[in-house]
C-alpha cells in the first residue's frame, strides 16, 4: 500500500505544469436549449396567516458574467462586496406585487427602489407591513411596505451591514432591529505592499483535524480586513429614528427573547482562525437587555479548529444556544457527556440544560439523550419534539419531552434513509408570544409530510398523531396522478391549508384547500408554462434491478413525438449522484414522482431531450453497506458498476436506449462518480464531469458520509480517488469547473490536475474553466456556453458515434 500512495503523490506532483488552452469565445447552444435556460422563473409567493394577502416575488433568470466579475473579498469562508458590506453572491428579487386572495385583485407597490435588488423579506407580527433589504453598488438599505397603502418607504439613515446575515428582527409592529455599518467602505485597511514579515502558523500538541475549506484568512491583513468588514452596530428603528443597542461588535447572531426583554448575542472574537471559517471562530455568548446592557455572560467558546473529525463527534463545549419558544425568557443548550467523542462507551451522550431569566439561579437539567442531540421544537408545557440521531448509523429518534412532569419518552425511531417511514414534521402555530410552536390539540399533533415517499412514488400526506398511543390517522393524501403538498396553514383546527399542486401537464400553482368541507380547491395563482419547448416530452419513473437484487429507479424523459417502434433506440444521457445506505431495503425505495411538472434548472440534463436524446435523470446510484463491520464505501467501485450496468441494460431492454451510444454525467460527487465509471467500465461513449473532487488525499479528514480519515484507511482513499486511475480513462471526458469554486473539497485544482493526468496518458479530455463561477454556476454567458460545450460533446462522441 505504501508504494501505491507514493505513486499517487508522485503522479500528482508530475501533473503540475502548463497545458494548452483553446482560445474559445462564448458560444450559444441550440435555440431550444437557450430558451429553456433563459425562461423567466415562476414568482415565489408568501401568504399572510389569514389567507388574505399574498406577496409575489419576481426574479430575473441569471446575472451576467460582468456582474459576477465585480470586485470581491474572499475571506474567513465568506465572499463579500468590498463596496457595500454585503455578500457578493446573492440571488435578488427584482419586483414585488401584492394580491388580495379574497378578491383576486393584484396591486403594484409604489415606492420600490429603481433597479431593485431585494432580499430578506420579513412580515411584521400583525402582518400589516413587510420589510426587505435593497442592495445597491455602495450600500444596503431597509424598506418597509405598508400593505394597506401598497407603498414602500426607505426607513434607514445608516447603511446596513449584512456581512454575517441581515438578521432583520421585528421588535413589535412598529419597530425593527438590524445591523448598520460603522464606517464607509473606503476606510478599509489597505493591503501593504511590503508586509511586516512572513505569515506564520504553528501548532503545539493540539489536534486540529479539520475538513478542507476555501477562502480562509491567510495573512494579518486578512484579519484586519475581516474585522473591518464584519464589525457592525445593532440598532432599533422606531418611526425612522435609529437608536443604538450596545456597542459595535462582530455579531454572528442576535435573537430576541419571546417576552422581548432580552437579546441572546453570539459575538465572534479574536484570535481569528486560519483553518476554519468565520462560523468556527472563538465566540462569546451573552444575554443583554433591550438597551444592550450586559445581563449575563453565558459561555466563552473556543475556535472550532479542535473539533474532532467524524460526523457524530462534537467539541467538548456547550452548543446550540436558543430561547425556549413557549416561555418568556428561558435559554436552552446542549452539552456532550462523552467529551464529544461518540465512540466513548457511555449511557448518555448529551445533556440538555435550561436557565430562565434573570439568569441568576443554577442551570437546570431538562433531559439526556442516548444519541447525539439534534434539536428541539417547542409546543406547550406538556409537549416538545426532541430529535437525536447518529449520522454514522443513519439513525434518528424523536421523543416527547413533558415540561410539567420533566420526563422524556420515545415517539418513534427510524433510519434517516427510510423515506417510506418518514412521518413528516409537526404543523406550527403562533403562541401568545408570537413565536412558532407545535400545534397541540389535546393529545394529538398534525404531521405534514411534503414528500410522502411510497412504492407508488411521492404522495405527500397530512396525518394526526396521537402522542399517547403513538398511533397515526391519515387525514389526507395527495391523489395519484398529481403531486400536491401543504405549504402553509390557514386554520389547522378547521383543516384549511394552502397547497401547491402540479401534474405532468399542469404547471405548479397554489390553492386553498379545506379538508373538512371537502369543497373544490380555490386557486390563488394562475402561473403559466414557462417551458413551451418541453410540451410533448414524456416522463416516466422507470424501475429496474441490479445483479445483487437491489431495486433501482430513475426518471426517464423521451423526446416529443418519439415512437420506439418507428424511431428505434435513442442515444442516452444518464445523470446521477451516489448516496450511501446502511441497508439494501432503504436503498431500494422509490423516490420522486413521475407526476411532477417538468421544470428545468441550470444544471439539469433535461435540456438534451430537445436534441434527440433519451435522458435518464436521477438514476439511482446507491452504495450499500454489506453488513457487519463493513461500511458503504468499502465496495464503492463494485457497486457503482452494478448500478450503471443495471440502468444501461434496462434502457436497452426497453428498446428506447442504444447500448452503443450512452453518456454519463454528474456534478460534484456525481462528477467523481462519472470519472470512476469511465475508468472502470466500458459502458459509456462519453462522460461529463462538473466541479468534482478527484483526489481524495486532498480531503484527508473525511468526505461526503465517509468519516474515516486518510491515515485510518489509506487504501480506501487511494481506491476512491479517480486520479489513481487517470491512465485508464480513454473514454472522452468533458471536465467543467468554476474557477472560483467555494465548496469544501472541490477545489478547482482537482479538475486542473485531472485534466493534466488524463492528457499525460493520451486520453481524450477537454477542460472548461468558467470564470468567476463558484460550486453552483450563475453567469448567463457561462451557463449558455456550458450548455453548448455539453451539447457539442454529446453530439460528437455519443449521438454521432459510429
Amino acid at each position: 500500500m505504501n508504494k501505491k500512495i507514493v505513486i499517487l503523490l508522485a503522479a500528482f506532483a508530475m501533473c503540475f505544469g502548463s497545458f494548452a488552452q483553446d482560445a474559445v469565445s462564448y458560444q450559444l447552444p441550440p435555440k431550444e436549449v437557450a430558451d429553456l435556460l433563459l425562461a423567466k422563473p415562476t414568482p415565489d409567493v408568501s401568504i399572510d396567516s389569514q389567507g388574505e394577502w399574498m406577496l409575489q416575488s419576481e426574479r430575473n433568470s441569471y446575472p451576467t458574467v460582468e456582474e459576477l466579475g465585480q470586485p470581491e473579498i474572499r475571506i474567513a469562508g465568506l465572499r463579500l462586496n468590498p463596496n457595500n458590506f454585503s455578500p457578493s453572491r446573492q440571488t435578488f428579487i427584482n419586483n414585488f406585487t401584492l394580491k388580495n386572495i379574497k378578491t383576486g385583485k393584484e396591486f403594484k407597490i409604489s415606492g420600490l427602489p429603481a433597479n431593485m435588488l431585494a432580499g430578506n423579506v420579513r412580515w411584521s407580527p400583525n402582518e400589516k407591513k413587510i420589510a426587505f433589504t435593497n442592495t445597491t453598488n455602495n450600500r444596503v438599505d431597509l424598506y418597509i411596505v405598508d400593505v394597506a397603502t401598497k407603498v414602500a418607504t426607505k426607513v434607514n439613515k445608516k447603511a446596513l451591514n449584512v456581512v454575517l446575515g441581515a438578521d432583520l428582527t421585528w421588535f413589535d409592529d412598529n419597530a425593527i432591529v438590524y445591523k448598520t455599518a460603522i464606517s464607509l467602505p473606503s476606510a478599509a485597511p489597505a493591503k501593504p505592499i511590503t508586509p511586516k514579515g512572513p505569515t506564520v502558523q504553528q501548532n503545539i500538541g493540539k489536534a486540529a483535524p479539520g475538513r478542507t475549506y476555501q477562502d480562509l484568512i491567510k495573512t494579518p491583513h486578512d484579519e484586519q480586513l475581516f474585522e473591518f468588514m464584519a464589525t457592525a452596530q445593532m440598532v432599533i428603528n422606531r418611526g425612522g429614528v435609529e437608536t443604538p443597542i450596545g456597542k459595535p461588535a462582530i455579531y454572528e447572531s442576535y435573537t430576541l427573547s419571546p417576552d422581548k426583554k432580552y437579546y441572546l448575542l453570539e459575538v465572534l472574537k479574536k484570535p481569528f482562525s486560519y483553518l476554519v471559517t468565520a462560523s468556527g471562530f472563538p465566540t462569546s455568548v451573552s444575554v443583554v437587555d433591550v438597551t444592550g446592557k450586559l445581563v449575563k455572560e453565558i459561555a466563552d467558546l473556543p475556535s472550532a479548529e479542535t473539533r474532532p473529525s467524524g460526523n457524530d463527534n462534537v467539541q467538548n463545549i456547550p452548543r446550540g444556544f436558543e430561547w425556549r419558544s413557549d416561555e418568556a425568557a428561558t435559554l436552552v443548550w446542549a452539552m456532550p457527556l462523552d467529551s464529544g467523542l461518540i465512540k466513548k462507551n457511555v449511557e448518555f451522550h448529551d445533556v440538555v440544560y435550561a436557565q430562565a431569566a434573570p439568569f441568576k439561579a443554577e442551570k437546570q437539567e431538562l433531559f439526556k439523550t442516548k444519541m447525539r442531540f439534534r434539536g428541539i421544537t417547542w409546543g406547550n408545557e406538556s409537549f416538545a419534539w426532541v430529535s437525536e440521531g447518529l449520522a454514522g448509523k443513519q439513525t434518528v429518534k424523536v421523543s416527547r419531552y413533558n415540561s410539567s412532569t420533566k420526563t422524556i419518552s420515545t415517539l418513534f425511531e427510524r433510519n434517516t434513509t427510510d423515506a417510506y417511514g418518514n412521518p413528516g414534521s409537526p404543523l406550527m402555530e403562533k403562541n401568545s408570544f408570537g413565536k412558532q410552536v407545535i400545534l397541540v390539540e389535546g393529545n394529538k399533533i398534525f404531521l405534514n409530510n411534503t414528500v410522502g415517499s411510497s412504492p407508488k412514488g411521492d404522495l405527500p400526506f397530512l396525518s394526526l398523531f396521537d402522542i399517547d398511543t403513538k398511533k397515526t390517522e391519515q387525514l389526507w393524501r395527495c391523489s395519484e396522478g398529481t403531486y400536491e403538498f401543504i405549504v402553509d396553514v390557514l386554520d389547522a383546527k378547521n383543516l384549511t391549508f394552502i397547497t401547491r399542486k402540479e401534474s405532468k401537464t399542469d404547471v405548479p400553482n397554489f390553492y386553498i384547500k379545506n379538508l373538512k368541507l371537502r369543497i373544490a380547491d380555490m386557486p390563488i395563482t394562475a402561473f403559466t408554462n414557462p417551458y413551451p419547448a418541453l410540451v410533448g416530452v414524456t416522463k416516466q419513473k422507470v424501475k429496474y434491478t441490479r445483479k445483487d437484487g437491489i431495486e433501482l429507479t430513475g426518471d426517464l424523459y423521451l423526446p416529443k413525438g418519439y415512437n420506439k417502434e418507428k424511431d428505434g433506440p435513442l442515444p442516452v444521457y444518464m445523470w446521477a449522484y451516489p448516496r450511501e445506505f446502511n441497508n439494501a431495503a432503504d436503498a431500494a425505495q422509490v423516490r420522486g414522482s413521475e407526476n411532477r411538472f417538468i421544470t428545468i434548472a441550470w444544471g439539469s440534463p433535461i435540456y438534451y431531450v430537445t436534441q434527440g436524446f433519451a435522458v435518464l435523470d436521477n438514476a439511482e446510484m446507491p452504495i450499500v453497506s454489506k453488513g457487519g463491520d463493513t461500511k458503504p464505501n468499502d465496495n464503492f467501485i463494485e457497486q457503482l458498476t452494478l448500478n450503471a450496468e443495471a440502468a444501461v441494460n434496462h434502457l436497452a431492454e426497453m428498446g428506447v436506449g442504444d447500448k452503443n451510444r450512452m453518456a454519463v454525467g454528474g456534478h460534484s460527487y456525481g462528477a467523481f462518480m462519472t470519472a470512476h465509471l469511465l475508468s472502470h467500465t466500458k459502458l459509456f461513449k462519453a462522460g461529463i464531469a462538473r466541479s468534482g473532487a478527484y483526489n481524495r488525499t486532498l480531503t484527508p479528514f473525511g468526505f461526503q458520509a465517509e468519516d474515516r480519515t486518510y491515515w485510518e484507511a489509506p487504501d480506501l482513499y487511494y481506491k476512491m480517488s479517480p486520479f489513481s486511475y487517470a491512465d485508464k480513462i480513454k473514454t472522452p471526458l468533458l471536465l467543467i469547473h468554476g474557477d472560483s469554486d467555494d465548496n469544501p473539497g472541490t477545489f478547482p485544482i482537482n479538475s486542473e490536475r485531472m485534466f493534466a493526468a488524463i492528457k499525460g496518458h493520451g486520453g481524450t479530455v477537454r477542460f472548461v474553466f468558467l470564470p468567476y463561477e463558484a460550486h453552483g454556476y450563475r453567469g448567463k454567458e457561462n451557463l449558455l456556453h456550458m450548455l453548448w460545450e455539453q451539447n457539442e460533446w454529446l453530439k460528437k462522441y455519443v449521438k454521432e458515434a459510429k
